[in-house]
């Protein structure tokens, strides 16, 4: 805990944004950081609740009311340590995670809760400014060999965990730069990349080998793996997107949003995307279908193309402004929301279905064709969509982006090869395994483990990175018979 006293003397204080219009013409990180005074008596906040829900409430389980403690008398270099000691990550999930844990503060019932995240941010910017954080290179080597498959926050957690374990760590990624989704999935305006790449320089001290364009089950085999290396972490994304198959679809100017972040955070990094493949909002109507964190950043980004007007349409309810804090707390709320990318301009739009895509002679999108629906519980307690007579309309479009999620991972490739050997999948499609027991992230080929998005499906930055540290644990135990990794 903070001061005792301090959820009483001090109110609620969080980062800042530069202005919209300041913001909107470059793709450059706009939060302003709160001064160390500042984040000092946020962390003062932090009250002797008696049982601290945010550790239940944050997937790493962050040892959260320890460090603000230490933020609040001064000890940055401690509470590196601490925050250190969950997440190996923390400057991702500092600008990135929806913080989870800031909604199971005790002080959130009383909507003021400590800002959790702000100064998680905080203590690593400070560390990495100070110079505290360096390599842990394991005293011994095991000899025992591990491949890594996709170099997201799952895979990178699995392979620094097993690096500073001794085993000698090769991570793959299909892409030609090391990320993931972290790389060109998120935009830079959100997360800079050179987080990523100081990550890395820290990784290949502590014994980490990257190995980009290697498209596993596709450039190279499973079989070259299993036969080269003594175990094999899936950490790939949930990559395959959810279409959208009405009428239309097909015209041109219609894409999934994941197409279009990629090419221009590529071009945003520097790396050349031809004219012909690249996606443009330019003085352009764009529709963005589907309303999470996905479809935000298509917001922000096409904000920052000089889109003509941006419009996001959701199928689902609006939230409401304020939960029940009595029925939802400590857990997860659905309420309204409004990312940062959406206060810089867009209208939002709910209860709307999309029933075609209309275009011109030439073959381009020019309209998207919906109707509105209202959710109805049915006999057995089930929402039950429900169109609604005579509401039809039609929005203006010239570029159309799916951001309705993603399914599962795809199947195409590594894992259909591994199908053949007896890999099994759930019935969502993700890769099937347990986090718990004797077979934690094993998956049913013996010696092959899935963590991350690979086995649970879409999620959070903060899951990939627990699932990461914790399959590195299982496979750790596995090779060596015991583990000191922390789960």
């Amino acid at each position: 805990m903070g001061k005792p006293t301090g959820f009483m003397e001090y109110g609620r204080r969080d980062r800042r944004y530069q202005p919209a219009a300041d913001r909107v013409v470059h793709y450059n990180e706009f939060v302003i950081p709160l001064k160390d005074a500042e984040a000092s008596e946020q962390g003062a906040r932090c009250m002797d609740c008696g049982i601290p829900f945010c550790h239940q409430g944050c997937p790493v389980n962050n040892i959260i009311p320890d460090w603000n403690d230490l933020v609040y008398r001064g000890d940055w270099r401690a509470a590196l340590d601490v925050l250190h000691s969950t997440n190996n990550f923390p400057e991702f999930t500092g600008r990135i995670c929806p913080a989870p844990c800031e909604t199971s503060c005790t002080l959130n019932i009383d909507d003021k809760p400590v800002t959790i995240k702000t100064i998680e941010c905080a203590i690593i910017d400070k560390a990495w400014e100070q110079g505290w954080i360096k390599p842990q290179v394991p005293e011994r080597r095991t000899g025992k060999r591990v491949a890594v498959v996709g170099s997201g926050p799952a895979g990178l957690a699995a392979a620094q965990q097993l690096a500073r374990a001794g085993h000698q760590v090769a991570l793959f990624e299909k892409a030609d730069r090391i990320g993931g989704l972290l790389r060109y999935g998120i935009p830079d305006f959100k997360l800079s990349k050179t987080l990523i790449d100081r990550r890395m320089a820290q990784m290949r001290t502590e014994g980490v080998e990257f190995h980009t364009n290697a498209h596993i089950g596709a450039d190279i085999p499973v079989s070259t793996l299993r036969a080269e290396y003594d175990a094999v972490i899936l950490a790939g994304g949930a990559e395959q997107p959810r279409d959208l198959p009405v009428p239309g679809r097909d015209l041109s100017g219609v894409h999934f949003a994941m197409d279009f972040l990629t090419r221009n955070s590529k071009r945003v990094q520097g790396v050349h995307v031809p004219d012909e493949d690249f996606i443009s909002a330019q003085g352009k109507h764009v529709v963005v279908i589907g309303g999470g964190d996905t479809g935000s950043d298509c917001i922000g980004t096409s904000n920052r193309h000089g889109a003509k007007s941006v419009t996001q349409i959701e199928i689902l309810d609006r939230p409401p402004e304020k939960e029940n804090k009595g029925v939802t707390w400590p857990n997860w709320p659905n309420r309204m929301r409004t990312s940062s990318s959406q206060e810089e301009g867009c209208e939002r739009m709910w209860n709307v279905t999309t029933h075609a895509f209309t275009g011109d002679a030439e073959g381009r999108v020019t309209g998207v064709n919906y109707g509105l629906v209202r959710w109805e519980k049915d006999a057995d307690g089930r929402m039950q969509m429900h169109q609604v007579p005579g509401s039809e309309g039609v929005l203006k479009a010239d570029l159309v982006l799916l951001a309705m999620g993603f399914l599962h991972p795809v199947h195409q490739g590594m894992l259909a090869e591994l199908q053949q050997s007896g890999l099994e999948l759930d019935g969502r499609g993700n890769v099937k395994g347990v986090t718990e027991g004797s077979q934690a992230y094993h998956t049913t080929v013996d010696g092959i483990f899935a963590a991350g998005d690979m086995r649970r499906g879409q999620s959070l930055v903060v899951w990939a990175i627990r699932e990461g540290r914790q399959c590195a644990r299982a496979v750790d135990e596995w090779l060596m018979g015991r583990s000191d990794l922390p789960r």
